[in-house]
């Protein structure tokens, strides 16, 4: 019998002693395999930090070379005279030379500093003026850490990264006679207009990513940027609208910066235009999409094809898609879907009757995330598809996608007046 208690008491000791598990932190995430040993994995480098203030939220990335483990905490909300803070600790991570602290000063964050908290660990430091919450999210190629925070400004935005300025097509102030002209050629537009006024169009992948590339080197990049053009000028001439490009010309425009474009210069519609791709070479057709979750693995695929990332990682943003999506208009953006993907199939049908309507689909974009306005993503046909690269690469086709594109917008505008 004293033999049964000493092995108890034995085993009752050696429980005291054994790690207990680590309490729940908010936001901690794995973006990458699960698998990997934390010890075995690269250290990475955070090599720069840079913001974007708008009307809505501000949104900080942090660039890294590869992708992270990360933990945030929140103290405090901030407030007038109770400044809070919110920290980002990325393990397994260095600081390079030339990252600085920022001031950002725009009515919810007073600014973010970093340093090398601990030997392998870096912190970032969000200032906090008047919160309600915040985000993160990683995004890959190249990889980054995103922290949305949202709130209500205490006062005007002081100071507004020129982001635009850099990437986004500037308009020309016209003098005063130019305006006056404008101002008549453009009168018999504003009832349609009334409630959409600046359209955001986002050409997507660009510079060293390609995006989808057929078997005659067609790419995506190319073809997607001629028909954002044409639509361009297709809602600048029918309809006197504002038109913000996130890109026209062939440059790289990381996924979190479109959204942030189009928020940033008050847009009532973003528009992202892509081509298809599937392993399935007879694979054809239209899609539009609205940001939800992905309803089926096919979804999830071309997901990760458009996000450049892997589908794990598509995971990871479907976990916390629901909260990424509080402020999204889905409705206004399912119905925008519809009506755009009705128009655009019947448009190309007139010349190719073989298209297929492929239908409205939800899916979780990166591109879409954070947009606070109503917003799709147009897939105009598979590059993958023999048939269809050729059509693609037409400026006829081009036209008749542009045009397609523009009578659904047209439509959709009509219904809110």
């Amino acid at each position: 019998m004293n033999q049964y208690l000493k092995i108890i008491c034995f085993l009752i000791v050696a429980t005291l002693f054994l790690p207990f598990p680590s309490l729940a932190v908010k936001n901690k995430n794995l973006p990458f395999n699960r698998q990997t040993s934390a010890i075995s994995r690269p250290s990475a480098m955070l090599n720069e930090m840079k913001y974007w203030s708008n009307p809505d939220y501000t949104r900080v990335s942090l660039e890294l070379d590869r992708d992270v483990v990360w933990e945030a905490h929140e103290l405090g909300k901030g407030g007038p005279g109770k400044p809070g803070r919110v920290y980002i600790d990325l393990k397994r991570t260095h600081l390079g030379k030339d990252v600085m602290d920022v001031t950002i000063g725009d009515g919810l964050l007073r600014g973010a500093r970093v340093a090398q908290y601990k030997p392998d660990v870096v912190r970032v430091v969000l200032d906090t003026e008047n919160i309600k919450e915040y985000k993160v999210f990683p995004l890959s190629d190249p990889a980054r850490l995103i922290i949305d925070v949202r709130g209500e400004r205490q006062a005007e935005i002081l100071k507004l990264e020129p982001v635009i300025a850099t990437i986004a097509e500037r308009q020309a102030k016209p003098n005063a006679d130019e305006a006056k002209t404008e101002e008549k050629k453009n009168s018999r537009h504003k009832t349609v207009i009334s409630k959409i006024r600046r359209i955001v169009i986002d050409p997507g992948h660009g510079g060293h990513d390609p995006g989808a590339v057929g078997a005659n080197n067609i790419q995506e990049k190319d073809v997607v940027l001629a028909v954002g053009l044409k639509l361009r000028d297709l809602f600048k001439r029918e309809l006197g609208l504002d038109i913000v490009m996130t890109r026209s010309t062939d440059v790289f425009i990381p996924l979190e910066e479109r959204t942030a474009i189009a928020n940033k210069v008050g847009a009532d519609l973003f528009l992202s235009v892509h081509a298809n791709a599937a392993g399935n070479r007879s694979a054809n057709g239209i899609e539009t999409y609205y940001l939800n979750l992905a309803k089926t693995d096919k979804v999830a695929q071309l997901a990760a094809k458009e996000n450049g990332t892997s589908l794990e990682k598509v995971s990871v943003l479907q976990a916390i898609l629901f909260d990424l999506m509080a402020n999204y208009k889905l409705n206004d953006s399912a119905h925008l879907a519809e009506l755009v993907q009705k128009s655009l199939h019947k448009k190309i049908r007139h010349r190719y009757s073989d298209v297929k309507n492929l239908g409205v689909k939800q899916g979780p974009f990166y591109v879409l995330v954070g947009a606070s306005m109503p917003s799709i993503l147009v897939e105009t046909a598979f590059l993958s598809n023999a048939a269809e690269e050729i059509r693609l690469s037409d400026p006829a086709y081009q036209d008749l996608t542009a045009n397609g594109i523009f009578e659904g917008v047209k439509n959709y505008i009509s219904t809110l007046n």
